[in-house]
């Protein structure tokens, strides 16, 4: 398709498919990954059976019984999962350090959940993030709005990519097509997430969590002995330029700026304002809002623990830049001709992806680099990546699904068909998920964290300042909130359409997109979003009526200390309980009419088959004269306490003070 340059002519290159990864798992490996296996499903069956799941709270919220150290690992998991091992060191690989300030905004972002916004989610007595903006505001169109809004986050930002990326690993590692991988992993993820509910989730998580670093920094090690040390890497790295590329262009030359976080404002691919400000914004949303990190730290058994999750997870999101970044660098010095590659017919043929190749660069290091054993680990720890971080994504999604949307249009389904309509929707989900991966595919260069984080800064800004205003302006109603949701969400869904309407060209083509395309960085464009869903909010909230007192008590930052009324609330219990009691009785007499004795012994005989899948499925059925009415909980246990030990407290604040120290030092040094 391209002509090559003088040295070039005399020179063909025909890769074959094993050119990605020339090594092959073999018996020791399958033996790993086996062992791995092994340990997860023990440690999903423990917490299986030590969680009561037949319940709403206890599926969903893990029972809020939950210790910092579990927590803290969950978060850290569920942010990184298999997108993050080969997105993070495909752009590393591609463009140098620069995405890297996304994990260390991160580490910011999840102090101020556990600060901030977790107080006020606490003492608000929540489950979900639309239910809180259901209290808060009132009415339904703002809850429904975010609900269905936050599932197609989901699909777009996180499902498809984690299942393509996980996918992709297995594909090099073992030559299978890259959608038989797909369909393997979900049938085990989508499993292992209906039964377990969401104390399976953490539990796992955390052993996934040792696994991760465990292997990653096992691969770090031989990159750095491979290429040669520190200095290498710094100096390998702009010399990589592959020796295929287009002429006449910078297609396959490394940047100049590629060890540096803030770069130029105007013509880089990061703008050091963007980082700052535009970067800031729909973080604020992933960590401080969004179910998938918030049903996590609600899950902790108090305030204090809820922080020590917070701050673990921050420290842990320091090891990225150096177990998965570096190394995707390394592998373009070690690789530079497959993983640098910059002609499109050749990267075809290298990797099935003609926009680039980068996003192999951390499977190519695995395969080409570590011996037969630690393969298997690896191969393992990318697994772990990815269903620590789709269970996790399929629970929360399940969460906002049958709470917000489905209670919403059946309000007295009973918890029997709550639980199964949460646990049927996860397949769908997963359906879905799979039609969007060939989009993932070919989108933003091959970078795929960048695409990631260029299609969040579309959606997540004007729900960042919605929850924002709703938690620190007491002023907010619902009118404002709605309309900056609307009228944000359809500025930002327009610039999504134009992306996808005109993508950004190849290296060596002109650009000839729309202005606002072209000279609009997405992360300016996260500001710019911002603003107007601000103003909108503002303004109308300002035209219209103030909310009602009820709206506002322990629903804001100011208010989260405000009396809690005894009978409200234990009226709310009474009336919850209540509320299910029929449909218990209607099973009670469905199951236990007697017919004949033989029918009777065959009911007997599958009841048994059909008590091990419900346990199995965490669903419990109600015993025959067990229908006796449920009694309300103590209140004590319903009132959503703030307290702290002052011993913990203060040693939670020392540490906050010396988590932002690092973070201010690691951003500075590399900025």
């Amino acid at each position: 398709m391209f002509t090559a340059g003088p040295q070039e002519t005399s020179m063909a290159i025909t890769p074959t498919p094993s050119s990605v990864g020339s090594s092959t798992l073999v018996t020791v490996d399958i033996v790993v990954l086996v062992i791995y296996f092994i340990l997860v499903l023990a440690v999903g069956f423990w917490s299986m059976w030590r969680t009561k799941r037949s319940t709403v709270d206890g599926y969903f919220l893990a029972g809020k019984s939950m210790t910092w150290w579990p927590v803290g690992a969950s978060l850290f998991a569920s942010n990184i999962g298999s997108g993050h091992f080969i997105g993070l060191a495909g752009s590393g690989a591609a463009a140098g350090i620069g995405a890297i300030a996304y994990e260390w905004n991160g580490m910011l972002m999840v102090l101020l959940l556990g600060w901030l916004f977790l107080p006020i989610y606490i003492s608000s007595g929540v489950t979900t993030m639309p239910e809180y903006l259901q209290r808060r505001f009132g009415g339904k169109r703002t809850h429904l709005s975010l609900a269905v809004l936050s599932l197609f986050i989901y699909i777009f930002t996180k499902i498809s990519v984690d299942m393509y990326a996980g996918a992709l690993f297995i594909q090099l590692a073992l030559q299978w097509n890259i959608y038989l991988a797909i369909v393997l992993l979900l049938v085990i993820t989508a499993l292992y997430t209906v039964a377990g509910g969401l104390a399976a989730v953490i539990y796992t998580d955390a052993a996934q969590t040792a696994i991760m670093l465990a292997g990653a920094l096992t691969l770090m090690g031989f990159s750095f002995v491979e290429v040669g040390g520190w200095g290498a890497l710094m100096e390998g790295y702009s010399q990589a330029v592959p020796l295929f590329r287009v002429p006449n262009s910078t297609c396959g030359i490394p940047r100049e700026d590629a060890f540096h976080i803030f770069r130029d404002p105007v013509n880089s691919d990061l703008p050091w304002p963007g980082v700052i400000i535009g970067m800031s914004i729909p973080s604020m949303w992933y960590w401080c809002s969004d179910q998938v990190i918030v049903q996590r730290s609600l899950a902790a058994k108090n305030l204090s623990h809820a922080k020590g999750g917070s701050l673990l997870a921050s420290y842990l999101k320091i090891l990225p830049f150096f177990a998965v970044m570096l190394p995707g660098m390394i592998s373009r010095i070690l690789y530079t001709d497959e993983v640098a590659c910059a002609d499109p017919d050749l990267c075809n043929q290298i990797c099935g992806n003609s926009v680039g190749c980068s996003d192999i660069a951390y499977a190519k290091l695995v395969m080409e680099l570590l011996p037969s054993g630690l393969r298997g680990l690896m191969m393992a720890v990318m697994i772990a990546a990815l269903m620590s971080s789709l269970t996790s994504i399929f629970n929360s999604s399940s969460t906002i699904f049958t709470l917000d949307l489905w209670k919403s249009f059946r309000s007295e389904a009973s918890e029997w068909e709550l639980m199964i309509v949460g646990r049927v929707f996860v397949l769908v989900l997963v359906v879905v998920s799979v039609l969007w991966i060939p989009v993932v595919q070919a989108s933003q260069g091959g970078q795929l964290f960048i695409y990631i984080q260029s299609i969040s800064t579309y959606l997540q800004p004007p729900i960042s300042i919605i929850f924002l205003m709703g938690c620190f302006w007491k002023r907010a109603n619902e009118k404002g909130a709605f309309w900056g949701l609307v009228i944000g969400l359809a500025v930002g869904c327009l610039r999504m359409l134009l992306d996808f309407i005109y993508p950004t060209p190849p290296c060596y083509e002109e650009d000839t997109r729309p202005g606002v395309l072209k000279y609009v960085h997405y992360l300016y464009f996260s500001i710019l979003l911002s603003v107007i869903t601000l103003s909108v909010v503002v303004v109308v909230s300002l035209a219209t009526e103030e909310p009602r007192p009820e709206q506002i008590s322990r629903l804001t930052w100011f208010t989260r200390f405000d009396a809690v009324k005894p009978k409200e609330k234990l009226e709310e219990v009474i009336s919850q309980s209540n509320a299910k009691e029929p449909e218990r009785s209607n099973e009670h007499t469905a199951e236990h009419r007697p017919s004949s004795a033989s029918s009777m012994s065959s009911t007997s005989s599958q009841s048994r088959g059909m008590a091990v899948l419900y346990w199995l499925c965490g669903m419990e059925r109600r015993r025959q004269g067990d229908n006796k009415p449920v009694t309300p909980p103590a209140l004590e246990k319903n009132i959503c306490s703030l307290e702290e030990k002052p011993t913990l407290q203060y040693i939670m604040n020392v540490n906050l003070i010396i988590c932002f120290s690092v973070t201010a030092f690691i951003i500075g040094y590399w900025a």
